[in-house]
């Protein structure tokens, strides 16, 4: 089978399976809540009207990373994975077209999440982000799309190594709510080359880090290259 054909067959198990799909939906629900939540309490002198508007997204990177890893853990129950290689005997086309097929719709609800939570920010905010220019907004939602699908494919390829939802989630939520927090807090230095610190710098107006933006994004894509890649390995090698 070649590649457009395989895509194809993993855009319908996506599309069919509801706790993806309601996965997807969660990313746009909780980022949009919170995002109003944070922009109802605009306060200090360390506010940044972007990142309030933006705020919402370390929840709803959560539902990103579930949608990453149900995508793929499905493969490893009742020797669905089997089925599937049997279809596509080349294990990396068939990665690759399981990647792509997560990649494309995370990062179209990334981007309309991003249109909605700036919307949703900005109202909440007021008068409070009068300041934010053209070129700030287009970013956070250019950011905000591109990072939840990393974000995903990140929880994809772990996913891949581990062979359990279960056990990416279990690593990837403390991670992420607790302890990208607390070292964040103990050494800004290290911290910013965290997966998801390094991408949440799109969302800033201002930043004193040592990465910029894109720069930040860039971090996080080579953290999901590395999953990506050690996913395709275990594939490769590993029995179905």
């Amino acid at each position: 089978m070649t590649f457009a054909p395989a895509l194809r067959a993993e855009w319908i198990k996506i599309r069919t399976l509801r706790s993806l799909v309601g996965g997807l939906c969660g990313v746009l629900l909780a980022t949009a809540l919170f995002s109003a939540i944070a922009g109802l309490d605009g306060e200090g002198e360390d506010f940044d009207p972007l990142f309030s508007a933006f705020f919402g997204v370390s929840f709803g990177q959560i539902a990103a990373i579930t949608f990453g890893a149900q995508a793929v853990s499905a493969e490893f129950q009742g020797g669905a994975l089997r089925v599937s290689l049997a279809a596509v005997p080349d294990r990396l086309r068939w990665f690759a077209a399981k990647a792509v097929a997560i990649a494309i719709p995370a990062l179209t609800v990334g981007l309309v999440t991003g249109v909605v939570s700036l919307a949703v920010g900005k109202a909440a905010l007021g008068t409070k982000a009068s300041g934010l220019t053209w070129s700030e907004e287009l970013r956070g939602v250019v950011g905000c799309g591109i990072y939840l699908m990393l974000m995903a494919l990140f929880a994809a390829g772990l996913t891949a190594v581990l062979r359990s939802g279960v056990a990416t989630l279990s690593i990837l939520i403390p991670f992420l709510l607790i302890v990208s927090f607390v070292v964040g807090t103990a050494s800004a230095g290290v911290a910013d080359f965290l997966p998801d610190k390094a991408g949440q710098v799109v969302f800033h107006e201002t930043w004193d880090g040592v990465l910029g933006a894109w720069t930040g994004l860039a971090v996080t894509a080579a953290w999901t290259a590395t999953a990506l890649a050690a996913g395709a390995w275990s594939i490769r090698r590993r029995d179905a």
